[in-house]
């Protein structure tokens, strides 16, 4: 909102709540007259949505990955994040390493990315890769991130470490763990992304992936301006790849 309103626009915000019916509407603008163009965060549309675009609008997408030929795209490189994120763990010499929100299978969506990148720090190490330590949650709130860390710890050999994919997980984690009387970080790491406020007021602090958040909204903006200040772009698709940092805080010996 901040990026529009610098560019003299005004942003309306639509909660899809990951319904595919409602990604596609919000694909299409909803059909209002008064919508220039469409930020679309898409987390259930297929392929084949994308590629079936009636592009009555501009559309720039966030956080997924891209696919050449169809449209604009920001985000970070998720696969890198995750293996900077765990090879920070590992350095910490922790070796079972679960990702709370993990996917091993399915479309190439960020949870399977950050996955992904987990396998490559593994194998940089000389580590085998564990299914087991990857444990896929339902949604992605705290409520599903202390689930996922209560099934972990009860296992015979838990996991001494919790990548989790964003920080609302991590949260929820950090509080189950503190239910069984496992301390963050002297008994078990905790690492989450994204960075939000609050993850740094939290007791321990979240270890987390910070993306480059301004310049993700920046880079969406612009995007999605030149396509509509210039309907003669033609229908090739821009990839921008925002930058992240690893911030290591206490749930991590930080």
């Amino acid at each position: 909102m901040a990026a529009a309103d610098r560019r003299g626009c005004t942003v309306l915000i639509h909660a899809t709540g990951s319904r595919r019916d409602r990604e596609l509407a919000a694909l299409n603008g909803f059909d209002a007259q008064f919508t220039d163009g469409v930020i679309l965060s898409a987390l259930t549309l297929r392929q084949s949505d994308l590629d079936n675009h009636e592009k009555h609008l501009p559309v720039v997408l966030l956080g997924e990955r891209h696919t050449p030929g169809s449209l604009d795209h920001v985000g970070i490189d998720n696969i890198a994040a995750a293996r900077e994120a765990t090879a920070h763990l590992l350095a910490r010499g922790r070796r079972r390493i679960a990702v709370v929100g993990g996917s091993l299978r399915g479309r190439q969506g960020t949870d399977r990315l950050r996955t992904i990148g987990y396998a490559e720090a593994l194998k940089a190490a000389g580590l085998p890769f564990d299914s087991d330590l990857v444990a896929p949650v339902d949604a992605f709130h705290w409520l599903d991130g202390a689930r996922a860390a209560t099934q972990l710890v009860e296992r015979p050999e838990r996991p001494d470490a919790l990548l989790c994919l964003n920080d609302h997980l991590a949260l929820g984690a950090v509080r189950a763990l503190h239910d069984r009387g496992l301390r963050v970080p002297d008994d078990i790491d905790v690492v989450g992304f994204d960075d939000i406020e609050a993850s740094r007021y939290s007791i321990p602090t979240i270890t987390t992936v910070a993306p480059d958040k301004e310049g993700i909204a920046r880079a969406a903006v612009d995007l999605l301006l030149d396509r509509i200040e210039r309907p003669d772009m033609g229908t090739g698709s821009a990839e921008h790849v925002a930058g992240h940092q690893l911030i290591v805080r206490e749930s991590s010996g930080g």
